[in-house]
């Protein structure tokens, strides 16, 4: 038998079949709101910076 999976947001086991991975509409919510505010972040190359985006006026 497989253990019941824990909330991904505060590690308490999912009660709200409708809410999973979460136990609640609340920790659904709290996870949205780190990603909107750039908390969580996907590993990957960095942004270019604007100097190296299209070249700059002094290559002419």
């Amino acid at each position: 038998m497989r253990p019941e999976p824990l909330c991904a947001c505060c590690r308490r086991h999912p009660v709200d079949p409708k809410s999973r991975p979460f136990c609640s509409e609340r920790c659904k919510l709290a996870d949205l709101g780190r990603w909107l505010s750039g908390d969580y972040r996907v590993p990957g190359d960095p942004p270019p910076s604007a100097d190296t985006e299209g070249g700059s006026d002094d290559d002419v």
